[in-house]
C-alpha cells in the first residue's frame, strides 16, 4: 500500500524536498560561474529566471511553485513606438531623460493546490486546485532614485495552464505523492490585468571601504481578473558594494523588484528585509473565476507578508534567493504563515 505523504515522516520529506532544492542551487551557480563576469553597468539587456517554491519552506500546499523566465531590453534599446507611449504616460517618463525606459517580457506559470494533494475529491473549504500561465509586458522608467513600472499581463487559467501536467511530470521525478484532485481545477479562462507601481530608494549611506544600507518604500495596485488589489511597502537593504537596483525580483501578486542592476564594483551584494501589505478585493485563485462557476473558498481580505534574504553579483551576474513569510489567505488555511522560498538569477549582456 502506498504511503500517505501526510503521515511520512517530516525529516524523510525535509530531506528529499531539500535535495532537491540542493540541485537546483547547485545548477544556478554553476551557469553564474560559466557565465560572463565583466563590470555591468548602464545600456545593457538581461535574460532573468525567478523559481518560487514551498519546498524551502517544508511544505508541500497553497502556493506550491511559481516559475517565470524573462529579457529586458534597456535604455537605448527599447523600440521608438514604445518611448512614445512612455511620453503619454504624465507619471512614467520625461522626455529628457529618454535614456532611463527599459522594457520587458516575461513568460510564467504559478500553480497552486489545497493542503492535502491525494485526496481524490479535495475538501470544499481548502484551497482550490489552480495553474495559471501567462505572459507579461512592462515597461519601467527611472527618475534619479525613483522607479516607475507600467505591467500588463495576458494568461490562462485551468487546464491550459498546463499546471497539472508539470506538477504530475515534477513529482514523477521525485518522491514526492501523486496529486489526485486535479479533476477538480478551476475551469479555463481568459485573464488580463494592468499593474503599475513606484518604488522610491532613499538616500545610501556608505562607509569608505564600500559598506552601506537604503530604505526602498513601495506602493501600487493592479486591476484585472487574476487579481485585483493595492499594496504598500519597503525593503532596507544593507551590505558592500551596493548594487544599483530595488531590492529582488518576485512573482505577482508580490512586488516586482529589479531585474537589471548598476554595479559600482566587480563584487558586491546585501542581505535585506522587507515587508508588503496588500488589500485583495479579487483573487481569482480564491474567489472563484469571473465567467464560469467555480470552487471558491471565504478569502482574507488583507494578506501580509514578511521576506529576507541574500543577493549578490559577480560581474553582470546576479543570485539571490528570498524567504517569504505569507499570513493566512483564506478561512480554511492551516494556521500560521505559510513559507515558501524565491530563487532568482540574471544574467546581464
Amino acid at each position: 500500500m502506498r504511503q500517505s505523504y501526510r503521515n511520512t515522516p517530516a525529516s524523510r520529506r525535509r530531506s528529499t524536498r531539500w535535495r532537491e532544492a540542493g540541485l537546483l542551487a547547485t545548477a544556478l551557480l554553476c551557469v553564474a560561474v560559466a557565465s560572463p563576469t565583466s563590470l555591468a553597468g548602464s545600456g545593457v539587456d538581461a535574460l532573468h529566471f525567478e523559481f518560487e517554491n514551498d519546498l524551502f519552506g517544508g511544505e508541500d500546499r497553497y502556493y506550491t511553485n511559481g516559475v517565470r523566465i524573462g529579457w529586458t531590453r534597456s535604455e537605448g534599446r527599447v523600440p521608438p513606438w514604445l518611448r512614445t507611449v512612455a511620453d503619454s504616460l504624465p507619471f512614467f517618463i520625461r522626455r529628457e531623460e529618454p535614456e532611463r525606459l527599459k522594457a520587458a517580457i516575461h513568460l510564467g506559470q504559478n500553480m497552486y493546490t489545497p493542503e492535502d494533494i491525494e485526496r481524490t475529491t479535495p475538501d470544499p473549504d481548502d484551497r482550490p486546485y489552480a495553474g495559471w500561465l501567462y505572459l507579461n509586458f512592462s515597461m519601467a522608467a527611472e527618475h534619479d532614485n525613483r522607479l516607475d513600472r507600467l505591467q500588463v499581463t495576458l494568461g490562462t487559467v485551468g487546464p491550459a495552464s498546463l499546471a497539472e501536467r508539470t506538477q504530475r511530470e515534477v513529482h514523477s521525478w521525485s518522491s514526492a505523492p501523486e496529486p489526485k484532485g486535479w479533476d477538480h481545477q478551476i475551469g479555463n479562462e481568459p485573464t488580463l490585468m494592468l499593474a503599475y507601481e513606484r518604488q522610491l530608494r532613499g538616500r545610501s549611506h556608505r562607509t569608505p571601504n564600500g559598506w552601506g544600507a537604503d530604505l526602498t518604500p513601495h506602493w501600487g495596485a493592479a486591476a484585472g481578473t487574476p487579481f485585483t488589489f493595492a499594496n504598500a511597502g519597503a525593503i532596507v537593504r544593507a551590505g558592500r558594494n551596493l548594487p544599483g537596483d530595488y531590492g529582488p525580483p518576485r512573482i505577482r501578486p508580490a512586488l516586482s523588484g529589479t531585474h537589471t542592476f548598476e554595479t559600482t564594483a566587480r563584487v558586491g551584494g546585501y542581505a535585506f528585509a522587507g515587508i508588503d501589505t496588500r488589500l485583495m478585493l479579487y483573487d481569482l485563485f480564491l474567489d472563484g473565476p469571473v465567467f464560469r462557476d467555480g470552487p471558491s473558498v471565504d478569502k482574507h481580505p488583507v494578506v501580509g507578508e514578511l521576506t529576507a534574504g541574500v543577493v549578490f553579483h559577480v560581474g553582470g551576474v546576479r543570485l539571490g534567493y528570498t524567504h517569504v513569510w505569507r499570513s493566512r489567505e483564506f478561512s480554511g488555511q492551516a494556521k500560521g504563515a505559510a513559507e515558501f522560498g524565491s530563487l532568482h538569477a540574471t544574467w546581464q549582456f
